[in-house]
């Protein structure tokens, strides 16, 4: 029987919006997987905090789009934290054809950007950041959670992180070791 494992909510810790849409899976290389984007009030609630409100609202299909997006992305975050080559990566030329171009408004006596038109032109906002951040040679430093069932990617600019979030993968790392001293 599976263990019960809480869900914290959306992490948005990582670094980078693109990271965040890994990160709404919870534990993803543990035997229990968390869903955090479990339906479209998820969906919702994840954009708006990421600055991506479409102007027209989500559907249920755009749930399915965003975890498609996520799950095409995971593999190639993997092979780039551990250094080795990356999957084929023309599955994400349709998200990134989708994006839309970034379009200036004045907010507040501002710049601002214009909200995307729609989820899938978000999401391909999201894959176009990826891609520009995983094809530049000199990208900040990436890394990956030391817990074996969580390995959630995040900017490690200086490279010495060694937990997503030391208070929860860190402290339950160090319970791990104390209670193996025992």
């Amino acid at each position: 029987m599976p263990r019960a494992t809480a869900d914290p909510g959306f992490r948005y810790d990582t670094g980078a919006p693109w990271l965040d849409l890994l990160a709404t899976v919870g534990g993803a290389y543990g035997p229990d997987p968390v869903e955090r984007m479990r339906g479209l009030p998820e969906l919702v609630e994840w954009l708006d905090h990421q600055n991506l409100t479409p102007e027209h609202p989500p559907a249920d299909a755009d749930v399915e789009a965003a975890r498609e997006l996520r799950e095409l992305l995971r593999p190639i975050v993997v092979a780039t934290v551990a250094g080795e080559p990356v999957p084929d990566v023309a599955p994400l030329q349709p998200w990134l054809d989708g994006g839309a171009a970034p379009r200036p408004v004045v907010r507040d006596g501002r710049i601002a950007l214009a909200p995307p038109p729609t989820v899938r032109a978000a999401l391909g906002t999201l894959a176009r950041q990826a891609v520009e951040f995983l094809a530049e040679p000199g990208h900040i430093r990436l890394g990956a959670c030391a817990d074996d069932h969580c390995h959630m990617a995040f900017l490690d600019p200086a490279g010495k992180r060694r937990w997503c979030a030391s208070n929860v993968c860190g402290v339950r790392a160090r319970v791990r070791k104390h209670r193996a001293k025992l």
